[in-house]
């Protein structure tokens, strides 16, 4: 059976609405959790001047910054809207730091391959912190029109 025009525009309608449904539901999520994400992300603010000079200084300490990103991931999906899955491309990056332990055996003698995923988790984990707590703060109701941080956010739990 052949799918007409009219059902095809039918069917895109829908899952622009379905997606809009859930961008509403994200956005209220992050507003009744802003005092939240806005600690977590004084904390990374805080935390990164150091961790960025643990990471040249070579410094364990660097591995702090595994935590920030668990706490975030963690956040990340508690504001999922229905249990709708981080992005593939987000997750990889994370994924790759978390649980990470330094390795007094193995990680000085790989420092680099190591520690940057550590730094580029923790460098997407705040973007998307501080993108949430933007719209939080500019957004009155989920816009069809993105600005480019909600659209960011709305990657990070495949609405776009």
């Amino acid at each position: 059976m052949q799918t007409t025009r009219n059902e095809k525009l039918q069917h895109l309608e829908n899952l622009h609405n379905e997606r809009h449904a859930k961008s509403t539901i994200l956005l209220e999520n992050i507003k009744s959790n802003l005092t939240q994400i806005q600690q977590l992300l004084a904390l990374f603010s805080r935390e990164e001047p150091d961790l960025v000079y643990r990471f040249y200084h070579q410094s364990f300490k660097v591995f702090i910054a595994v935590s920030l990103v668990e706490q975030s991931n963690k956040l990340f999906v508690q504001l999922a809207p229905n249990e709708s899955p981080l992005n593939d491309w987000y997750c990889s990056i994370a994924d790759k730091v978390l649980g990470r332990e330094f390795n007094d055996e193995t990680t000085n003698k790989n420092w680099l391959a190591e520690t940057q995923p550590i730094l580029e988790a923790l460098w997407h984990s705040k973007y998307f912190l501080e993108q949430m707590s933007v719209a939080a703060n500019e957004l009155e109701t989920a816009p069809q029109i993105l600005p480019s941080g909600w659209a960011a956010v709305l990657y990070l739990y495949n609405l776009r």
